[in-house]
């Protein structure tokens, strides 16, 4: 997974500022944290969709799901200051502010996900779902896709097949791939969905063989690491039941597909008919505000509770579920999940225009506003250097994306979801511009 790429400690055109700063990061966070683009970005503010560099050049930022209502967002910005200026508690105090936020969350899910654990971040969130799934179970066995990332702890980087990792791939995961109906040209659908059942027996009975079990499948119900694939019809149902039936329980990671981006539905898991025993999420919950959380059935909380005692001191503050609260509410206010997938609709379509004027990109992908290009070269291979060409063009043209797929050759378009129709058109016609250039 291509999130970053590495970033000299100075480069021609960057400010005596620029430079300084780089040196300063790379002598304390060291020289191995990431950074975007050829020549790193030095930002100073942020509204809405607009990011503006230290150097006052405002770029249109078509990447981040973080500020998921937009960057500085007055609502929320007010709501954590008001709570912080009256109270930050934990949760082992009694407070009215965590259970609405509580109430408010759980109200946009199926009837039987109905209670909440919070965390501060979506690896948190894994990680606990994954100790519920494996207590619920007694078993160990984990199934992830063949290029996945669901956090940064040790459990799960031990089942990270998607990005470089120090820990060895656990001998309890096995890995399956997604069935692509896109690239799968010439293939039958029903044929594509046999062999990738048969791949899932196989992965299932080697993880019951072993004699790990099988505790759970951890997926995100876009498959967006993957590239965003689309997998047959019927196939994720089918994911879904397999697992069940051999005993493990079903956790939805919808960090990235969640909170209304896909546009059809709140959650990722609604819009592709899988149905989750747990259900994850992260970044976009308190709009920049560390925030995660886990969702789930009465009966698994009152059994993980029965055996554990569970507390997080900063999860579910009283500033952190104002922050929460105030994301929900401007999400209802304007309509934002609607607007994704009215916006989303007329985006597409204008990909698909785009796509048509080069043999070079192969498909458009996604859904609402979280979408992409898939581009190959000229005899059909994924080019990923043409892709990563195409992110620093954009930049250039001060539009913001990134790359992601298993050959870094998608590009993953993503904006804040309060994206208006000029501002996404601002971005397409960069993106066909772009396109025209590097891809002539």
């Amino acid at each position: 997974m291509s999130t970053a790429d590495s970033s000299p400690v100075s480069a021609p055109g960057q400010t005596p500022a620029t430079a300084a700063l780089l040196r300063r990061r790379r002598d304390t966070l060291g020289p191995h944290s990431p950074l975007f683009y050829e020549e790193p970005l030095h930002l100073a503010s942020g509204a809405g969709v607009w990011l503006t560099a230290a150097d006052g050049t405002e770029y249109l930022d078509g990447y981040n799901n973080v500020p998921h209502v937009g960057h500085a967002n007055p609502r929320v910005q007010q709501a954590i200051c008001d709570q912080a200026g009256r109270l930050n508690v934990h949760t082992r105090y009694l407070q009215d502010r965590v259970v609405e936020y509580a109430e408010r969350l759980l109200a946009t899910f199926d009837t039987d996900l109905d209670r909440l654990f919070l965390t501060n971040s979506g690896s948190e969130a894994n990680e606990l779902a994954l100790r519920l799934a494996t207590q619920h179970t007694g078993a160990r066995g984990v199934l992830v896709t063949d290029f996945s990332y669901h956090g940064n702890t040790r459990s799960l980087a031990e089942l990270t097949t998607g990005l470089a990792v120090g820990e060895e791939f656990g001998d309890h995961v096995r890995a399956f791939h997604v069935p692509d109906t896109v690239t799968a040209t010439g293939v039958d659908p029903r044929s594509l969905l046999e062999s990738s059942a048969a791949q899932l027996d196989a992965a299932l009975g080697s993880l019951q063989e072993a004699g790990h079990g099988v505790a759970a499948l951890l997926v995100d119900p876009l498959f967006s690491t993957e590239g965003m694939p689309e997998p047959p019809d019927g196939w994720t149902q089918m994911l879904g039941e397999k697992v069940r039936a051999a005993g493990g329980l079903v956790i939805a990671d919808e960090v990235q597909s969640g909170f209304g981006r896909l546009g059809g539905a709140m959650w990722g898991h609604q819009a592709v008919g899988l149905d989750p025993d747990l259900v994850t999420m992260g970044k976009p919950m308190g709009n920049g505000h560390p925030m995660g959380g886990v969702v789930t059935t009465a009966e698994l909380l009152d059994e993980f509770g029965r055996r554990n005692m569970y507390f997080n001191t900063f999860a579910g503050n009283p500033v952190s579920s104002a922050a929460g609260l105030a994301v929900l509410e401007e999400m209802e206010d304007r309509r934002l999940m609607a607007h994704a997938a009215e916006l989303g609709a007329r985006v597409h379509r204008q990909l698909e225009e785009i796509a048509s004027g080069t043999a070079r990109i192969s498909a458009r992908r996604g859904s609402g506003l979280f979408f992409g290009l898939e581009i190959i070269d000229d005899d059909g291979s994924p080019d990923a250097r043409a892709t990563k060409r195409l992110v620093e063009e954009m930049k250039r043209r001060r539009l913001l994306i990134s790359r992601i797929g298993p050959q870094d050759n998608v590009l993953k378009i993503r904006p804040p979801m309060v994206i208006e129709d000029h501002e996404a058109q601002l971005l397409l016609e960069g993106l066909a511009e772009s396109v025209a250039t590097v891809l002539r």
